[in-house]
């Protein structure tokens, strides 16, 4: 039996929403936890960059306001002051800068680090190896990973913890604010990366009590590629220098001094080169869509899409990768492919189904813009597609 009420329905106007997003007309996109599709207010934000560039020829004063304005849309997302917020091209290229800043030459050299990182997070911290960094991690056990993992690999050799938010193979949620107190407790930092919690679920810095915390705009919070937001705490921004920088990281960037390595009083100390212009653009006017239809009803609606995933999925008997309880996933829902993933997701798309392949998963991620209807019509392609592909297997 359904736990989704008669006829759920949003806490905001659905489909006035749906009319700002194009490709519904010809796809139903359940890939967010990959890219986001555009909308009306991502596309009249990169014109707006495009038109000022060709009336104008340059605007740094009118651009680099634009890339204050993205990070204070950032900060209000995530509950933070927008000094504490730095902007990068990519959580690739934020990790990196702050883990510059680590010194692994003493007693607290040890990271541990979950399995359930996304690669590029787990690549930077073995890159400092070669500095004295020790990497210890925390295992996946059957898709999850339990909190109390953490407990046995913590102490008081550990400078940085590592922990995702959420696993990017099946949407598995960890304990964010458990896991801080464990890592305080040995006096070890802790790291997150958001990227697929952000624009899915309340997020507030300092409920959850994080020192650095990243994510990008390109999946649930409606935005692009070739940007990413790096939040630090306060009281650790002026105890960190790090050596991946460059001119925003300076106090005064335009002071054009190549002989000077002060440091911004703000977490821009974090920053490089010149920040991502026109990304801002797009960056700003996403998140300004979460921030506007409410992180809180966003999380009601995805719930109930998810819950007919799940239970879709179930009925049709279709095997679920990792966890199945709503309360400790994102809207991300990953069915195991017995054959090749991206001939499904290939398949899924001609039948205008647009998903994401990840190792032996396809994955399902819906967002605040989806109907219950289309997560019908998308298992009963996924059935289609996966019988079709495994008869020519055979």
């Amino acid at each position: 039996m359904s736990s989704i009420k008669p006829n759920p329905v949003p806490r905001f106007d659905l489909e006035a929403w749906r009319s700002e997003i194009p490709i519904l007309k010809s796809f139903i996109p359940l890939n967010n936890c990959s890219h986001a599709p555009q909308s009306s207010r991502t596309r009249a934000a990169v014109e707006t960059y495009l038109d000022s560039w060709d009336r104008d020829g340059m605007d740094w004063d009118r651009w680099l306001d634009e890339v204050e304005k993205a990070k204070a849309e950032f900060a209000a997302l995530v509950r933070a002051d927008p000094d504490t917020i730095a902007i990068s091209t990519s959580v690739s290229a934020a990790t990196a800068s702050l883990a510059s800043a680590f010194d692994f030459s003493g007693a607290r050299n040890r990271i541990v680090a979950s399995e359930a990182e996304f690669p590029t997070v787990g690549q930077v911290w073995r890159a400092h190896e070669k500095y004295g960094a020790q990497i210890d991690w925390v295992p996946v056990e059957n898709g999850i990973i339990e909190s109390e993992a953490y407990e046995v690999a913590i102490d008081e050799r550990v400078q940085v913890v590592s922990a995702s938010h959420a696993y990017y193979q099946n949407g598995y949620k960890q304990d964010i604010g458990s896991i801080a107190k464990m890592a305080h407790s040995a006096g070890s930092w802790l790291f997150v990366d958001a990227y697929q919690t952000l624009g899915t679920c309340p997020i507030d810095v300092n409920v959850l009590d994080v020192d650095f915390l990243a994510g990008g705009t390109l999946k649930y919070l409606m935005a692009a590629p070739g940007i990413a937001f790096l939040y630090v705490r306060p009281s650790l921004i002026d105890r960190l220098k790090p050596a991946l920088t460059g001119w925003f990281g300076r106090a005064n960037p335009f002071a054009f001094d190549a002989k000077s390595l002060d440091w911004s009083s703000t977490a821009r100390r974090f920053e490089t080169g010149t920040p991502p212009i026109l990304n801002s653009y797009v960056a700003r006017a996403g998140i300004s869509i979460i921030n506007e239809i409410g992180i809180d009803s966003i999380n009601h609606w995805t719930r109930i899409l998810q819950t007919r995933l799940i239970e879709g999925g179930q009925a049709r008997e279709l095997e679920i990768h990792g966890c199945t309880d709503v309360d400790r996933k994102t809207p991300s829902t990953a069915f195991i492919c017995p054959i090749d993933s991206h001939c499904i997701e290939a398949g899924l798309r001609e039948r205008g189904v647009l998903a994401s392949a990840r190792g032996q998963t396809i994955r399902l991620a819906p967002h605040f813009f989806n109907t219950l209807n289309e997560m019908d019509d998308a298992l009963d392609a996924l059935v289609e597609v996966l019988s079709i592909n495994t008869r020519s297997q055979k």
